[in-house]
């Protein structure tokens, strides 16, 4: 029987041929097959035994056959069982790039120098010395055809180009990492996954202070415009990171909640604006619009007052919400 290679080798091998076409001809998206379907998990198990048991048989009928040899047959088949694969190929083709001489042919090449018994061999340069020199020149007189001749790109451009693409995967990093978010990059979330996340987030830590409607009572009403560290969003996260006024503010949740859930509760809590709660606190703060707030479901404002700066070397002008000027 022909020497295949031992069984620790030829089992896996087997297996992990099986296992790969497996993970290719199955759809299973970013997951593993045998971990997205359980019916996958229960074929490579089923393949293991199967391989198993065809070893188990070989090593069987193999130890019948040898009984049945003479004992001469028995030594031979022993001794074949020794020898390890041979690869003639490679051997060969090892000798043809060393390109040195067997020891026994070294008189063919000896030179007539001797120095105190010291013979020297005129040994040719290595076949795999000389195929990469002749490589190295290849090269060069293609860069130099391609980058002094036909003027292709230069380093500035290839610099430009590197520098581009490296910001495009940052950006892209960024966009997906969500917990690299902070007080300079955190923008209002409307995906519907976000602000249900917010909404958890904000029944679980926030309602003992600003009810579930968000009407207020130890912390202050989020349904008005009214805010006292800033309405927009990164006034909003950033109090939640950091905390409140010192010392009857609310505390800060930068240690127990990531970032992307600042941010989704930051979101959520801007979703209260122009609600109307069932038993609203008093206004605290000043009055700020929130950019991100529906103002057609929002609370009337007597009046918002907005400065103009034309030229300051001129004058400034105060104009009312339609637009007139009053002063």
């Amino acid at each position: 029987m022909k020497n295949l290679g031992p069984w620790w080798i030829r089992l896996p091998l087997l297996f992990f041929i099986i296992f790969g076409l497996t993970e290719f001809f199955v759809d299973s998206g970013d997951k593993p097959a045998f971990l997205d379907q359980p019916i996958v998990a229960l074929f490579l198990g089923f393949i293991i035994l199967l391989l198993v048991g065809i070893e188990l048989i070989l090593a069987s009928i193999e130890n019948v056959m040898f009984q049945t040899l003479s004992e001469e047959a028995k030594e031979r088949y022993l001794a074949s069982k020794q020898q390890g694969i041979e690869w003639a190929w490679g051997k060969r083709m090892y000798e043809k790039l060393l390109g040195s001489k067997p020891i026994e042919a070294e008189g063919e090449i000896i030179l007539d120098h001797n120095y105190d018994g010291i013979r020297e061999l005129d040994n040719k340069l290595p076949p795999w010395w000389v195929y990469m020199f002749y490589a190295t020149i290849i090269f060069g007189v293609v860069y130099l055809v391609r980058f002094h001749v036909f003027h292709d790109y230069d380093q500035d451009t290839e610099y430009l180009t590197e520098m581009t693409l490296a910001e495009a995967e940052i950006a892209e990093y960024k966009k997906n990492a969500k917990d690299l978010v902070d007080v300079n990059t955190v923008e209002v979330l409307t995906d519907a996954s976000d602000i249900a996340a917010g909404k958890t987030i904000f029944e679980t830590n926030c309602v003992a202070c600003h009810m579930a409607d968000g009407g207020g009572g130890i912390g202050p009403n989020l349904t008005d415009q009214n805010w006292i560290l800033g309405g927009d969003i990164k006034s909003v996260f950033n109090t939640i990171s950091e905390g409140g006024r010192d010392g009857k503010g609310m505390i800060a949740w930068k240690q127990s909640l990531k970032p992307v859930e600042m941010a989704q509760v930051a979101s959520y809590v801007l979703n209260f604006q122009g609600t109307t709660p069932a038993n609203p606190k008093a206004p605290e703060g000043d009055i700020i619009v929130n950019p991100h707030m529906d103002v057609d479901g929002a609370s009337a404002v007597d009046s918002v007052m907005i400065e103009v700066e034309v030229d300051t070397l001129e004058f400034i002008k105060t104009i009312d919400e339609e637009g007139t000027v009053i002063e």
